[in-house]
């Protein structure tokens, strides 16, 4: 035992002199020199990578703004025409559909210009929610004047022509798309239902039913439309309230029909002598 623990203590001191062995360090190959220099690169491209995508941002939401703004110009003018065309009757029906296409230019040349000019020449459908409302009320103001001037259907296409003067040649027009035209004229229903119902309060019977068989005819057309339609939950809601419109001209005009001897001399007669009994105050 002793023995070879005196072995031991005499290699020792050998193995401390023995010199120590360096393992010599691989060069770096060119491939990970430029995977490193590469992936510096990247971490120093990403603060302006972020910086560009913060300003498209803010331009996006501040042209949003502002189209916002202009859509709500739009909507509320479109009104007025709107409002305009159901002063008619049977006594100033040129009168008035003359000054309402005149606020109908206006509302193109002026409010409408300025949608476009945001709009032109830019991924427009982006913005769509925001303009949206908007030009389905222009198509509601524009199809209803057309509606009382021709009896017809104004079409998207002659809405788009007369929407490409205003926009710059060299861009790319705003277009007004399928889906807000049809919109539009599913709340040109209501509109004519009013017309309407004015027009039989005013003993124009036979321009009710020319109404009533046009309103009708475009809810016949658009329930083989609109299940085809990709984003067609607001076009349901349209076309239940399209049906109650249709109900309501059908049933204002059969009351007439049937009773248009209580209701058609009340509410068109002009004889002072008249009496709601069917009988002269005399004869009373």
């Amino acid at each position: 035992m002793l023995c070879r623990t005196s072995f031991v203590f005499r290699l020792l001191p050998m193995a401390a002199k023995l010199p120590h062995v360096y393992q010599p360090v691989a060069e770096i190959s060119p491939q990970i020199q430029s995977k490193k220099q590469r992936k510096m690169s990247t971490v120093s491209a990403m603060p302006e990578a972020f910086e560009k995508y913060t300003d498209y941002l803010n331009q996006l939401n501040e042209k949003r703004e502002r189209v916002v703004k202009a859509s709500r110009d739009v909507t509320m003018n479109s009104k007025k025409v709107i409002f305009q065309v159901h002063r008619i009757s049977k006594h100033n029906k040129d009168e008035v559909l003359e000054k309402a296409a005149k606020d109908l230019e206006a509302v193109t040349d002026e409010y409408m210009l300025r949608l476009v000019r945001e709009l032109h020449g830019s991924d427009f459908w982006k913005l769509r929610r925001a303009y949206s409302p908007a030009v389905q009320e222009y198509v509601e103001a524009a199809t209803l004047c057309e509606f009382c001037k021709t009896g017809n259907l104004l079409k998207l296409a002659e809405i788009n022509r007369s929407l490409l003067r205003l926009s710059d040649p060299s861009l790319e027009p705003l277009q007004i798309n399928i889906l807000d035209y049809l919109l539009g004229v599913g709340d040109l229903t209501g509109e004519l239902m009013r017309l309407a119902i004015g027009r039989i309060s005013d003993g124009e019977l036979a321009y009710a039913e020319r109404i009533c068989t046009f309103v009708r005819d475009i809810y016949r057309k658009l329930t083989l439309v609109a299940p085809l339609m990709d984003d067609n939950s607001e076009m349901k809601k349209k076309m239940e309230t399209m049906l109650q419109s249709v109900m309501k001209i059908e049933n204002a005009c059969f009351s007439v029909h049937v009773r248009g001897s209580e209701f058609i001399p009340i509410l068109g007669s002009s004889d002072p002598n008249f009496s709601f009994l069917g009988v002269s105050d005399m004869d009373l």
